[in-house]
């Protein structure tokens, strides 16, 4: 579908209206095939430890394992506070044995880099790189311990690969990908611990996170005791073996049914559209079209600077008319002239981002609603400068 031009007068609104406006970066959209009758198998009003609960928990885990191609050695854990307890819970039980690399480009690395420096305190290098900028990857000493984000999701930088982190690292990698996993290929081989949400690229309900191992993070758990107390909701381990429930579904605090048969069912849809590569590939679409968008209007731009790193699906952008003496408030204004015409919710930059628009192109999002979108972005933008 052609994108349609911008109108050129303020009065000139687009005909056409996304039939989703919801391009959120978290929680993102729903699958389009959403109903809330599909979740009338949840085991509603019943212990998560019941054998039913446990099936339950079991089958989001096997299924997350088949669609991301997680190898079978892994573990994977369901655990509490999305994707920030399962990171939070990964540096405190694994972290201080050696000196810890951290990584930034974005507002959520620089909260690990905090966690590390203010409150766990260990020896630690920090690299650091503007918005729009990645940190040269190669340049890291991979016999120390490494915590990263793949995709950065308050700056719409991702990584462009996994081709710098070295197969006979001495060290464990860290990755929070929470705004990755289902949209883009992890090189899991690179990568020992691995966390997301559920409310990101599959869109469902938020709470839960996802708490990826491999065997070499297992090792370092069930070899190394942190120096500091741990509270129970961080414990992978007892008597230093790692408690293996926690990857088989039994909990280590009350999940919600509801929540998990919703990511079943986001899950099954993920399937019905070709896996991972069917996500990747939807994801790939979103962020084209707003590509295309981007080189037919001069007055917009990526905030990624190089091609290679742009997210597909937390896709940040910039205003460059120079006839914009107030960036922050033209922003605002923009979303919110989309917000108020229903054709666009919650695209505003993030609080601590430069200013600009996030856009959420995951793969639950359908590029049919991002084409009906851009020229109200177009409009919208053209009313603000006639403002």
């Amino acid at each position: 579908m052609a994108i349609q031009q911008p109108a050129t007068r303020p009065d000139m609104k687009p005909a056409a209206v996304p039939a989703n406006p919801r391009f959120s970066s978290g929680p993102c959209a729903k699958p389009p095939t959403f109903d809330l009758n599909k979740l009338a198998d949840a085991p509603l009003g019943r212990s998560h430890r019941a054998s039913e609960g446990k099936a339950k928990l079991l089958q989001a885990i096997e299924t997350t394992r088949e669609i991301l191609g997680v190898p079978a050695d892994y573990r994977i854990g369901i655990v509490p506070a999305s994707d920030t307890g399962a990171y939070e819970m990964a540096m405190w039980s694994l972290l201080g044995e050696r000196h810890a690399e951290m990584v930034a480009w974005e507002s959520f690395g620089a909260g690990w880099v905090t966690d590390v420096v203010k409150q766990l305190k260990i020896a630690h290098t920090v690299h650091t790189a503007d918005y729009g900028d990645i940190v040269d990857m190669a340049a890291l000493n991979y016999d120390h311990d490494v915590c990263f984000t793949w995709n950065g999701t308050t700056s719409g930088v991702r990584m462009p690969s996994g081709d710098a982190i070295p197969a006979d690292r001495a060290g464990l990698t860290l990755c929070d990908a929470t705004s990755a996993a289902f949209a883009m290929d992890l090189p899991w081989d690179k990568l020992d611990v691995t966390t997301f949400s559920w409310q990101k690229v599959l869109g469902g309900e938020a709470a839960h996170g996802m708490l990826i191992l491999s065997p070499r993070a297992v090792e370092r758990l069930e070899s190394y005791t942190p120096p500091w107390p741990l509270p129970k909701i961080f414990r992978l381990t007892k008597g230093g073996k790692l408690i293996e429930g926690i990857f088989t579904g039994a909990t280590i605090n009350t999940p919600s049914m509801l929540c998990v048969e919703d990511y079943l069912q986001a899950l099954d849809w993920a399937k019905s559209v070709g896996g991972l590569q069917g996500l990747i590939a939807r994801a790939d679409a979103n962020a084209g079209a707003i590509a295309e968008f981007v080189a037919a209007h001069d007055w917009i731009d990526f905030l990624a600077k190089d091609p290679a790193t742009r997210s597909n699906t937390s896709v940040c952008l910039r205003f460059t008319d120079a006839r914009i003496s107030d960036g922050t408030a033209f922003a605002k204004a923009v979303a919110k002239r989309l917000a108020d015409e229903n054709v666009a919710l919650d695209i505003g930059a993030y609080r601590d981002a430069p200013a600009g628009l996030r856009i959420w192109c995951g793969g639950t999002v359908e590029t049919s609603d991002i084409e009906a979108m851009l020229p109200w972005l177009a409009w919208a933008f053209e009313t603000e400068i006639d403002a």
